[in-house]
């Protein structure tokens, strides 16, 4: 009988004991913090998934602001040269992100887009049946977000990355600026009515066109379907001038092949084809 009974403990001992050492690994696991520079000539701007309601750094040579009077989105971060430190911030919503601040001369980066996947917990502890999976739908509602508010910001930004117009009939079409971030590319584009006739879009594609070689030389053309368009019209009236973006996927061009931005007209002919060269794609802001 002893046997037996000892004989059970040491099975329940042992069939409890992976328990314990995955609870253990789980509970050691530490995160990995990003790392954000600043320095005391720029401002570097984080932008939140939902309002700040409170910002704290380490140490005194960081100083992070941000409106606590109105809810904004957005907050700015500064920083004196010494030793690094860290950032940690709260949404109205309770979510937790922290960062590690280091101070840089140089800053390659001054806009920082956070999405809601890059928080580390939540202010309220959250009981085991409330926890969501992250779920292919939301996955495409954070990037969804995400190109949404980087599109907005590049549209308020007044950065040109040369001159790439064409115009038929008083209708001009331009691509203003060529943007990488992340894995996208983001084509900044306006179009804009001079004519005292209204502008209705039929469509606006953008296509690679390669040259093919040999003795009988032909054009071929593969239409890239963008990710995500933003403020996109139907209708450009008299007089005015509609911007745009369009994200579409980062890919680059040999010297033989370009991308064009094809506009056509809706019960209409006034349609423009405008030619990128490789070099704006392979080189962008």
């Amino acid at each position: 009988m002893k046997r037996y009974i000892i004989t059970s403990i040491f099975l329940a001992t042992c069939n409890f004991a992976p328990l314990l050492c995955t609870a253990q690994i789980t509970e050691q696991t530490s995160i990995v913090l990003d790392t954000i520079y600043a320095n005391d000539t720029k401002n570097v701007a984080l932008f939140f998934p939902e309002p700040i309601r409170q910002g704290i750094t380490g140490t005194e040579n960081f100083v992070f602001t941000y409106n606590r009077e109105k809810e904004q989105y957005f907050g700015l971060l500064q920083a004196k040269p010494g030793k690094e430190s860290n950032l940690l911030i709260i949404n109205k919503d309770g979510s937790i992100f922290s960062y590690i601040v280091r101070y840089k001369e140089q800053l390659s980066k001054l806009n920082y887009f956070i999405p809601i996947s890059s928080r580390i917990g939540n202010e309220k502890p959250l009981v085991a049946d409330s926890i969501e999976a992250i779920t292919y739908e939301e996955s495409i509602d954070n990037k969804t977000y995400y190109y949404q508010k980087f599109s907005s910001h590049l549209l308020e930004r007044q950065q040109h990355i040369g001159r790439i117009k064409k115009q038929n009939e008083g209708i001009v079409l331009s691509v203003e600026n060529v943007v990488f971030d992340k894995e996208e590319l983001y084509f900044v584009i306006q179009i804009e009515n001079k004519s005292s006739l209204d502008y209705d879009l039929n469509f606006l594609n953008l296509s690679i066109e390669t040259r093919q070689k040999g003795k009988r030389k032909s054009l071929q053309r593969l239409n890239k379907e963008p990710q995500f368009r933003y403020n996109v019209p139907s209708r450009i009236s008299e007089n005015e001038a509609v911007r745009l973006v369009y994200v579409l996927p980062k890919f680059s061009l040999s010297n033989d092949r370009k991308a064009i931005l094809e506009l056509n007209e809706k019960n209409g002919e006034r349609n423009i084809e405008l030619k990128i060269s490789h070099r704006y794609i392979n080189n962008p802001n």
